[in-house]
């Protein structure tokens, strides 16, 4: 067994890999800032630190077989929040990793580097990034290529579900938010819907990564389980969760994405063959929602964009609104 470094596992992916890792045998240590987190719950050994910190961070590199690099700014409307600060910590932390560290490397990348594509693309296609968190992914990739060859990438589609039962979920996401407003307020209004989307439910990124730890796979790989457009997303949730009527509004949206990716290649070579589906994803939200414990839309907790503006753009958080810090962290492990 591996000792696995989660560097910003404590998020909505990292939850649930963290389980598998362990319920796999791996020695874990998940390193993250709770920037959306006040404490970490996990029977897991956990290190609060910066990911921009690389003095606090180094010696667990060196303790590590491998790591998983989840940490970034994630989503488009949360980097174009502060393009200075999400290059350092989504290019250059990458670029430092790979100078630092020498054992296995398993980085997520996005389906978004493809941006809009009328015909399906695969790992050779070219890339088109339209939005500064797709145009960084895809300089960490080079970054990646460039110095550390044999580690594995994976392009995540557009992820959906639930995780486990501590992490925070996001509600910013386009089969967890429709889920979400087809429930609180009994319609949806869909932009266009045209427009396809892969998708990937988000336990689904363990079921790939986890049997990777101490693999030898390398390069790129698009990871999904299938393409729909953003239409027929939205009828499968009204059909699975009773909500009313559907709206489709053709008005211009600042989202231009469409593409349609094929996922061939991680079944060939890799083996991954999804656990869960959409409707999985779908129904687990509208449970979360059916029993409580989801109740305000308007959370900032919900947002990538809306829990980071405090943090990326505090001269906008008006005069007497304090900015919470995390506390009360639950385990502290050093390095051994």
């Amino acid at each position: 067994m591996a000792r696995v470094l989660v560097v910003g596992g404590a998020g909505y992916i990292g939850g649930w890999l963290t389980d598998k890792l362990v319920e796999e045998g791996h020695d874990v240590r998940v390193y993250d800032l709770l920037l959306y987190e006040e404490r970490y719950l996990k029977d897991v050994d956990f290190v609060f630190g910066d990911v921009l910190d690389y003095e606090r961070l180094h010696p667990y590199l060196d303790w590590a077989d491998a790591v998983v690099w989840l940490a970034a700014l994630v989503g488009d409307p949360a980097c174009a929040l502060n393009p200075g600060v999400t290059r350092k910590i989504n290019v250059d932390t990458v670029d430092w990793l790979c100078r630092t560290f020498d054992g296995r490397i398993i980085f997520p990348s996005t389906c978004s580097v493809y941006g809009a594509n009328e015909m399906q693309v695969d790992e050779r296609s070219a890339t088109d990034p339209l939005s500064l968190y797709a145009q960084a992914k895809l300089e960490a990739e080079s970054v990646i290529m460039r110095r550390r060859p044999e580690s594995l990438i994976f392009r995540l589609a557009t992820i959906a579900g639930v995780g486990d039962s501590y992490s925070r979920i996001r509600m910013d996401l386009v089969v967890n938010l429709l889920v979400m407003r087809a429930k609180l307020v009994g319609h949806l209004q869909v932009f266009g819907g045209d427009q396809y989307r892969p998708m990937l439910h988000v336990r689904d990124v363990a079921t790939a990564m986890v049997p990777q730890i101490q693999g030898d796979a390398s390069g790129i790989f698009n990871l999904g389980a299938e393409n729909d457009t953003i239409a027929a997303i939205a009828d499968r949730i009204v059909e699975r969760v009773g909500a009313g009527e559907i709206e489709r509004v053709d008005v211009p949206f600042q989202d231009t994405r469409n593409y349609r990716v094929s996922f061939d290649r991680v079944e060939r070579e890799l083996g991954f063959k999804p656990e869960y589906s959409v409707d999985d994803a779908i129904d687990q939200v509208a449970w979360l929602i059916d029993n409580g414990r989801v109740k305000d839309m308007s959370l900032a907790a919900f947002s990538n964009l809306h829990s980071l503006r405090p943090y990326l753009c505090p001269e906008e958080i008006p005069l007497g609104r304090e900015i919470r810090r995390p506390h009360s962290l639950s385990r502290h492990a050093g390095p051994r």
